[in-house]
């Protein structure tokens, strides 16, 4: 019944949701969180999320390939990882559990493995195929949101931490049973910020091997013939520049900047010279148009005036 009511899946989602439905509902809980994250992370810029994920939680969320869309893919992918994992440790997903692999090779300091360690694994092997099954479409915006995503899973498990409890006599700690846990989400929110300002454009290009993606080239590198470089495995990647945000527009997904909070005396991200200026620019121009246009309309005015007070003197001097 849950997997019927839910718009936009497709059928390889369906099947999975059909086999796993307390799964789906905490990757569902897990996109949420993805999504308050970007909010968070973005709550002072032009562009801000706060259209991302309004229609359909399962969706595609950012029509253009830009660089935004490369964070919030990952952030998605991230909070899925992130939510399955918390959700099997709590029991709540009848086929996962705690991660028992751990203890299988005990270290050689002075402690155990014990307790029960997040089974990362299983939550980013459950988003992977669930996420990835919503890529039909063999083109690069395709491939770039397959490489986002695993880097946003992917991100989860090498934050994980390992946290202790000492066992001993009169609190002394001659023991220590350890395990994995989850990082606080604000962690994985701050780190893939960093990857979304050193972000690569990349280009497609179709080789023996099918579509792959390369970073893009400049025109100097081209002409020198620079080899073709692929991206590493943990950069975000996008493959269009970024509109403006400034004004509201349905077709990149934004509500613009106007009506918004800004800071009056601050420089920042939240600063009102950011989330104006753009659109003080863009009204700037279209007013300096109006106003050459009219200077134009007014000085052929001013010569047919001319003209005719000459025609005007010419025939006066002919009758005279």
């Amino acid at each position: 019944m849950l997997c019927g009511r839910i718009p936009g899946l497709t059928m390889g989602q369906r099947q999975l949701c059909s086999e796993m439905p307390d799964a789906l509902i905490a990757l569902g809980e897990g996109q949420q969180l993805g999504a308050h994250e970007c909010q968070h992370q973005f709550r002072g810029h032009r562009w801000n999320c706060s259209e991302v994920w309004q229609r359909n939680v399962f969706s595609h969320v950012v029509p253009i390939a830009s660089r935004e869309a490369a964070y919030t893919y990952a952030i998605a992918s991230a909070g899925a990882a992130y939510a399955v994992t918390a959700a099997c440790a709590r029991g709540n997903i009848s086929l996962c559990g705690c991660d028992v692999r751990h203890k299988t090779s005990p270290p050689p300091e002075p402690w155990k493995w014990g307790g029960c360690s997040a089974d990362v694994e299983f939550g980013m092997r459950y988003t992977r195929k669930f996420m990835d099954a919503r890529e039909l479409e063999r083109d690069s915006r395709t491939l770039m949101n397959l490489h986002n995503n695993r880097v946003g899973r992917t991100l989860v498990k090498k934050l994980l931490r390992t946290d202790c409890k000492c066992h001993g006599v009169s609190g002394s700690c001659v023991m220590k049973t350890c395990w994995k846990s989850l990082p606080p989400f604000r962690l994985i929110g701050d780190k893939l910020m960093q990857k979304y300002q050193k972000a690569k454009t990349v280009q497609a290009l179709r080789g023996k091997r099918g579509l792959r993606l390369v970073l893009s080239r400049k025109k100097h590198q081209m002409a020198q013939k620079v080899s073709l470089m692929v991206p590493k495995r943990m950069e975000l990647i996008y493959l269009e520049a970024s509109p403006n945000y400034c004004e509201r527009s349905i077709q990149t997904g934004t509500l613009g900047t106007m009506g918004r909070i800004c800071n009056r005396t601050g420089h920042g991200p939240q600063s009102c010279d950011l989330l104006q200026q753009q659109r003080q620019r863009q009204q700037q121009l279209r007013l300096k148009s109006k106003l050459e246009l009219e200077l134009e309309l007014e000085l052929e005015l001013e010569l047919e005036l001319e003209l005719e007070l000459e025609r005007t003197l010419e025939l006066q001097h002919i009758y005279s």
